[in-house]
């Protein structure tokens, strides 16, 4: 009987705890480990602006956020700075959602705002978050030493359409970020691009040293949007750019005829009157006209023509003639927008 009651208090005594936990529950996530930070870091001064970027990290998904730190010295301050002085000292600035990591493409992009009006030395680093919140270690320490006198945008004013060259003009500024006058600047660079997703490209290799630019690499019927940007330098001679001005589009129409054909030459064989003339300078010709008529006071627009469609070949036979009558040619150039060009100067014969 005792061994018998023996085994019916040890299964109670197993079996009752299993009982109390109620229904079974789901297991926990893990929390995982935060990812290591990148190494590449970069940033640069626009403006009162400084652009901070590094490349998106793997498994994106695993973050909850990104945080962005600063540290604020005066240059007096030492250079050398331990992680563990940095992570004492700094105060995070901002930081990025787990939305916002997820849109991005590959590289990730901060914008921190200064509003220092004395020269002060700053140093940045980011810092991962995973979905447990368990932040990971520092990535390397970006050092910048901002320009406080960066020049404000300048405005662009005007933009003008010609055959050859879009031409850009804007003003200059006349202050600095700080508020201070006159602007700190050695010229400017001048972007473009062509659609509201793609980068501007600088269109000059050194600054422009005036208030105005043409663009002669355009294609006609392609719209393009201009910024420009102010251009200083810092302590160390390295160009800091302004923010952008306001941008400027265009989408330029080939409104422009070509040149009238010269030097056009006729001869006369029984039942052909013949037209030469060399080709026209311009690349964009696609062809010719040809107008005819047998009385030279006619006004040229009422001339018939001969061409349905532009002729591309240099030399035309007219072969609807009677004998013993003047006939009065002159020849225009079309070009591949269907500008036409102004008439030649007229030859005539006489069909034998």
């Amino acid at each position: 009987m005792k061994s018998c009651a023996l085994k019916i208090l040890l299964c109670l005594l197993l079996v009752g705890p299993l009982a109390a936990c109620g229904k079974r529950r789901p297991p926990l996530p893990p929390t995982g480990r935060a990812q290591q930070p990148t190494d590449l870091l970069t940033g640069f001064q626009r403006g009162s602006q400084i652009i901070l970027n590094w490349p998106a990290p793997p498994n994106r998904s695993r973050l909850q956020r990104i945080d962005v730190y600063r540290l604020v010295e005066p240059l007096s301050a030492p250079l050398p700075l331990t992680e563990e002085e940095f992570a004492a000292r700094a105060s995070i600035v901002g930081y990025l959602t787990a939305d916002q990591i997820a849109r991005a493409d590959q590289n990730l992009t901060y914008t921190d705002t200064l509003r220092f009006s004395v020269p002060v030395r700053l140093r940045y680093a980011v810092r991962y978050v995973n979905r447990a919140g368990q932040p990971g270690p520092f990535s390397n320490i970006l050092l910048l030493e901002p320009v406080t006198r960066a020049p404000l945008p300048p405005t662009i004013t005007q933009l003008t359409e010609s055959e050859q060259a879009i031409t850009v003009t804007w003003i200059a500024p006349t202050a600095n970020v700080d508020g201070s006058a006159p602007a700190n600047l050695i010229g400017y660079n001048l972007y473009r691009s062509t659609n509201d997703e793609s980068p501007p490209q600088r269109l000059n290799s050194t600054p422009i040293t005036t208030t105005q630019f043409a663009d002669r690499n355009f294609r006609f019927g392609q719209t393009y949007t201009y910024i420009v940007r102010a251009v200083a330098t810092d302590s160390a001679g390295a160009q800091v750019e302004s923010s952008d001005s306001n941008p400027a589009r265009v989408t330029p129409r080939d409104v422009y005829p070509p040149s009238a054909p010269t030097a056009v030459t006729i001869a006369a064989s029984p039942g052909t009157i013949s037209l030469f003339f060399p080709t026209n300078p311009e690349p964009d010709v696609v062809g010719y006209h040809i107008y005819r008529t047998t009385n030279p006071a006619q006004p040229k627009n009422q001339w018939q023509r001969l061409t349905r469609t532009p002729q591309p070949q240099t030399t035309f036979q007219d072969k609807e003639v009677r004998p013993g009558t003047r006939y009065y040619y002159y020849v225009t150039a079309v070009d591949a927008a269907g500008n036409e060009s102004q008439p030649s100067e007229i030859v005539s014969e006489i069909a034998p």
